[in-house]
């Protein structure tokens, strides 16, 4: 393999223009250490990333590029790939059409490029919803986007915060309407992506993962809902019959401290907020997003647009940094460059 092959190339998208998107990526890659990872292609409106620069008082040290020209090859660390066909005021900071328009624009040619070879991971900045709704998106976020175009039936979100694994069972699912789509197979399906991610990126042979109940004290033994016994159980033991070290369900309140104190290496959360609130109260400037269940890697920053702070120079650009640093590492792992990630 020579040097050429070595390098790691990853793809950014900026996300929502009107929020802080701009911001942590030009803050992230102005870190020395960070830009020595890997080369980065951009993939947002130059014109957005000045203004961030300029709120943040950094010098502008990327090169512009035409969007239309995707390049593995460029000669410099940090390129743009500029998509000036679109203008966002700078005081727009809220949902509107250009920005869906314009992120979505983003992210599909950066999962393009990562499925075609070009790059070696994608790093997404936070979008918003209403803006791809606004835009005439059919998706309701990222990773049914990224489901979509890579053709992948299986997905999750997984969220790597400190010691902290977690997969999600249901995503953007209403919480009222969860209940009429909660299968064994919506609950067996994350077990089984979280154990081949935590044995393929984290070297971690035999993953112990712990999986969370849905109701209140784990239902308690029928007391408080019945989808512990009905769903939850048996995806369990569907997990523990092809070899997947899982125990569950447990309270949820007791799960995530027993699974920072290191006793399990992965959990699984049964709805959005249930895995993320803590995941944002233990980690939240150094918490990533991971789509697994892909065949290309992709991070995020496990926070929103911040349309309240965009523009004011204030963006805490963490999240991204460690977005970024995943990627890479996880890159290296697939390309076989790098050892597996420290599981710490």
């Amino acid at each position: 393999m020579n040097n050429q092959d070595k390098q790691i190339v990853i793809a950014i998208t900026m996300g929502d223009p009107a929020g802080i998107g701009p911001e942590i990526i030009v803050k992230a890659l102005n870190d020395p250490f960070i830009r020595r990872m890997a080369k980065f292609v951009i993939f947002g409106m130059n014109e957005q990333l000045v203004y961030a620069a300029d709120s943040a008082e950094i010098e502008p040290y990327w090169v512009r590029h035409p969007y239309e020209k995707i390049s593995r090859d460029y000669p410099r660390n940090v390129v743009v790939a500029d998509y000036d066909i679109y203008s966002l005021p700078a005081w727009v900071k809220e949902p509107n059409t250009v920005s869906g328009q314009s992120s979505m624009h983003f992210c599909k040619d950066a999962v393009r490029a990562c499925l075609n070879g070009i790059f070696d991971a994608v790093v997404t900045a936070p979008i918003n919803k209403e803006s791809w709704q606004m835009a005439g998106g059919k998706w309701p976020g990222h990773t049914e986007m990224l489901a979509d175009m890579c053709k992948s039936p299986r997905k999750s979100m997984m969220f790597v915060a400190k010691n902290l694994r977690l997969a999600l069972a249901s995503i953007h699912e209403p919480l009222f309407d969860l209940r009429h789509k909660f299968t064994i197979g919506m609950v067996f399906e994350p077990i089984d992506l979280l154990n081949d991610a935590l044995k393929k990126y984290f070297g971690i042979e035999s993953p112990k993962i712990a999986v969370a109940g849905l109701n209140p004290h784990a239902g308690e033994n029928g007391q408080f809902g019945d989808e512990e016994q009905r769903v939850i159980r048996p995806a369990i033991m569907m997990a523990n019959e092809v070899g997947i070290k899982c125990s569950g369900p447990y309270p949820a309140d007791s799960m995530f401290i027993m699974a920072i104190d290191g006793k399990f290496d992965g959990v699984v959360a049964m709805y959005h907020d249930q895995g993320m609130i803590p995941v944002k109260l233990y980690a939240r400037s150094q918490a990533v997003n991971v789509t697994i269940g892909l065949p290309i890697i992709r991070t995020s920053p496990a926070h929103g647009t911040a349309f309240d702070i965009a523009g004011k120079g204030i963006a805490d650009p963490d999240s991204m940094k460690e977005a970024i640093k995943l990627a890479v590492e996880m890159a290296k792992v697939k390309k076989g460059i790098g050892g597996k990630i420290n599981a710490d």
